[in-house]
């Protein structure tokens, strides 16, 4: 559990791909109003695959820290892939234990991430869109 603790604390105080992307092909945020936090995924597509990907936030350990690991796991997987990713992905990539209050945090991540592939696969009439499978 101490080594998942850490993982955490490294990804929340030296976020991996944090900034923003010049030219994106999507763009969405997230935000949880009941705690603050909040997310915004940008990502290039280059022939169905997620090229790049940067996030930018504000928020706990939890939200942060889920959004650096889960940069670093879909950059340049199919967009497919990235869709079917769901709550036990994320409860498996954080690596604690989490309670619903907690679980929403790691999920807004994912949340973003779906929410703009979505809207990216819809603006180009693509059939892969779908809802979002984080729902707990």
């Amino acid at each position: 559990m101490k080594i998942y603790h850490e993982l955490l604390t490294d990804h929340y105080r030296n976020p991996r791909n944090k900034g923003r992307l010049e030219t994106p092909d999507f763009s969405s945020a997230q935000f949880n109003p009941s705690c603050g936090d909040s997310v915004l995924f940008e990502g290039i597509v280059r022939d169905k695959l997620l090229n790049e990907v940067a996030f930018e936030g504000s928020g706990c350990v939890i939200s942060q820290a889920a959004a650096s690991l889960l940069s670093q796991a879909v950059a340049g997987k199919a967009l497919e892939e990235i869709q079917k990713l769901d709550s036990t992905f994320i409860k498996e990539l954080v690596g604690i234990p989490l309670g619903p209050v907690r679980l929403k945090c790691a999920l807004l991540p994912l949340h973003a991430l779906h929410d703009g592939i979505n809207r990216y696969l819809s603006d180009r009439g693509e059939s892969d869109a779908r809802p979002s499978k984080t729902a707990e």
